[in-house]
């Protein structure tokens, strides 16, 4: 398995104007084409937050989207990534919008 194969899991938060923009459609939308699975919410505190599991490579692409595009109305002020570990297989099998 090449380097950028290696599965991993990151958890991640978003700050920001980033609720009421459609940015946990267009964060599923975005992770579905890389082929990623996991899942993606709005929080009380107006953050949207979630899970990313996949390709190193590819959970790379999906980090930089979350941190500098967002979906189009957005405004990201940060973006937090946390608890990243190698894992041995998906815990899921697509990506989810959680209500």
């Amino acid at each position: 398995m090449a380097e950028g194969d290696t599965l991993i899991s990151v958890d991640y938060e978003i700050f920001g104007k980033v609720q009421g923009v459609f940015f946990r459609k267009y964060t599923q939308a975005e992770s579905k084409k890389l082929g990623l699975v996991g899942w993606v919410q709005n929080t009380d505190q107006g953050t949207v937050q979630g899970q990313l599991q996949g390709p190193i490579s590819k959970v790379r692409h999906m980090q930089e989207w979350l941190e500098t595009k967002g979906s189009p109305k957005s405004h990201i002020d940060r973006a937090n990534f946390s608890n990243e570990k190698v894992i041995l297989k998906l815990d899921y099998s697509d990506f989810q919008i959680v209500k």
